[in-house]
């Protein structure tokens, strides 16, 4: 236990400093998708299934340029932790580079399959011209995509948390505006005509691709504009001394996300396979379910920053006591978070859904759900603070077994031979979070996530 009541105050407010922008960042982000989700469920649930039943390859793309960040974070965090600011600074023109690259791969590669993955994801054929016009338009934006996604998190490598939740701001707020615009017709509101489009999910997806393009362009000029990470006089040639060792932190990242996410898309693509409403009911408690992990992934990067800091200045104590601390803090967000679930779920999909068989389906699955978030959140952060060591092998592991293992196979075994539901989906997701639990605390007990524990 910390002893020391008033360090350990002190220590809280770091964390929290560092969290709390990260939390109010990905609380908007969120507010928006409620926004979205709402807006579009208004159309119908046609209209709700075309624009989520990719949203999985959305997770896919967007998880494999994080892994990238990841690989930046671990590095910038402990060479600024050591004080080598001339690092720092070459990392961060490499970031600049895996931007530019990783932009220009993903938006080839996804407006070339826009019209192959609905096909993939086994969506209904009546929506599948209009689920591939939604996933081209939002996807070609990809390079201020990569860029928000990569700078946001070096910029959080060293300390800045800020900036990427003011960049986040203003993207939803464009998004907000332009959906109210685009998705619906002129009409008549108190008394006022109110122009609009009309284009319905389509243009839900300009409002959303127009909100990525504001984000990448604004958090570019930040990041080179900033004190400590802009690039200047250093090169943006290839640097093997800098990017080998953040591409062996980001493989397994990346590998991990690749290998979960391609999970989450045969779950969906499952989940599909039994219909409009179980499609309905997954998409919209899914996005209820995003709001109520936002304190887990808020904290995930603050103690991945903590801990790449106190690697690089040498700091066993600091590194020992933050990673508890957040741990601690973590367990208790996440019981709050869940009861609040697991009292609301049923307000929570009457927001987005008229349908009473949506909305009973969505409530069950969300009250099972609630139930197993402090269990979700402690693996979260014992996960980031691997993360922010370097230590990125082993959570890949942990996830490939618990996702293909646990929730893919269950789900499979389920649907095809026992005639399983939404509900028994469901049921094996959360089979597969407590089997993480179980991987990384027996892992945070061995003590064999902190490289300040073994002898030079």
């Amino acid at each position: 236990m910390l002893k020391n009541r008033k360090n350990t105050l002190s220590m809280l407010a770091v964390i929290f400093t560092l969290a709390g922008p990260t939390i109010f960042e990905q609380f908007m982000q969120t507010a928006v998708q409620y926004i979205d989700t709402a807006m579009v469920g208004s159309l119908g649930t046609s209209a709700t299934a075309a624009v989520g039943s990719t949203v999985t390859i959305n997770w896919l793309v967007n998880s494999t340029i994080s892994a990238i960040g990841v690989g930046f974070l671990a590095f910038i965090a402990k060479e600024h932790g050591a004080g080598d600011l001339l690092k720092v600074k070459r990392a961060s023109a490499q970031s600049v580079l895996s931007v530019l690259v990783s932009g220009v791969f993903f938006t080839v590669l996804t407006l070339s399959l826009s019209g192959v993955v609905p096909v993939l994801m086994q969506v209904d054929e009546g929506i599948r011209e209009l689920t591939a016009r939604y996933f081209f338009i939002i996807y070609a934006p990809m390079l201020p995509r990569a860029a928000t996604i990569i700078f946001g998190t070096v910029l959080r490598s060293v300390g800045d948390t800020k900036t990427p939740m003011y960049a986040g701001v203003v993207v939803n707020t464009v998004n907000i505006i332009l959906n109210f615009l685009l998705i619906y017709p002129t009409r008549n509101i108190g008394g006022l005509t109110v122009w609009g489009a009309g284009l319905g999910v389509e243009g839900a997806a300009i409002a959303s691709a127009a909100g990525f393009t504001v984000g990448g362009i604004i958090i570019t000029a930040v990041f080179f504009m900033h004190p400590l990470l802009a690039p200047k006089n250093v090169s943006f040639m290839p640097d093997k001394e800098i990017l080998a060792p953040c591409f062996k932190v980001a493989f397994p990242n990346m590998l991990q996300r690749f290998g979960t996410c391609l999970g989450y898309v045969a779950f969906s693509s499952m989940i599909n396979s039994l219909g409009e409403t179980a499609t309905a009911a997954h998409t919209i408690a899914n996005t209820v379910e995003s709001a109520f992990y936002i304190p887990g992934y808020g904290m995930q990067t603050a103690a991945a920053t903590l801990a790449g800091n106190a690697l690089g200045a040498r700091d066993n104590k600091k590194m020992k006591e933050f990673a508890q601390l957040t741990v601690i803090s973590e367990v208790v967000l996440m019981v709050i978070s869940g009861g609040l679930l697991f009292i609301f779920a049923p307000f929570m999909m009457g927001l987005f859904s008229k349908s009473d068989e949506v909305i009973s389906v969505g409530v069950t699955v969300l009250r099972m759900v609630a139930l197993s978030e402090p269990f979700f959140g402690v693996a979260i952060i014992i996960e980031g603070i691997m993360q922010g060591v370097g230590r990125t092998v082993k959570p890949f592991v942990y996830n490939i077994i618990g996702m293909w293992g646990v929730r893919i196979l269950g789900t499979f075994i389920f649907i095809t031979f026992l005639s399983g539901t939404l509900v028994s989906a469901w049921g094996c997701m959360i089979a597969h979070n407590i089997l993480l639990f179980g991987f990384y605390i027996v892992h945070w007990i061995s003590g064999k996530w902190n490289p300040l524990n073994q002898k030079p």
